[in-house]
């Protein structure tokens, strides 16, 4: 049930390789997040593209566009969804998603940096209201947490 924000630099992914790089995002956070393969647990994890113009990304002050496709993923999630193999796993996902979304004539090296926010419990608002991690475990169906739903 994640955020998902892609800054990434204007044109490096035509239409069609931008569109193939967001469904693996959301393949990505399905599979970190242990989420069900149904479309409203899926609905949930949301993706937000963010073109920057090249001549605004530098890298050490310098414009590295002729050689560099900087890429910078920031994803915000409920804290306690995920330990440490999955934020590794998570990590080297997003890196196969960005490579195999590339356009095959791209020659520049692509550079990724993913920052994972987790956000307390009881900090995250859904509708005007303040959810908490057993209501993210239900309403995106969190294969390892649903122990923590309560039974009706």
């Amino acid at each position: 049930m994640p955020n998902i924000v892609l800054k990434i630099p204007k044109n490096a992914f035509p239409a069609e390789h931008r569109a193939a790089l967001v469904q693996r995002m959301h393949d990505a956070a399905a599979s970190v997040e242990r989420i069900p393969a149904e479309p409203a647990k899926r609905f949930l994890s949301w993706v937000l593209v963010d073109e920057i113009d090249p001549a605004d990304w530098t890298c050490g002050g310098a414009d590295v566009s002729h050689r560099f496709i900087p890429c910078l993923v920031i994803v915000y999630l409920p804290a306690g969804v995920l330990d440490d193999s999955a934020r590794s796993q998570y990590a080297s996902q997003v890196q196969a998603a960005f490579q195999q979304s590339l356009p095959p004539q791209e020659r520049r090296q692509l550079v990724t940096s993913l920052v994972l926010n987790e956000v307390a419990d009881g900090t995250w608002g859904v509708n005007g209201d303040i959810w908490r991690l057993p209501q993210f475990a239900e309403a995106a169906g969190f294969a390892h947490l649903q122990h923590l739903l309560v039974p009706a």
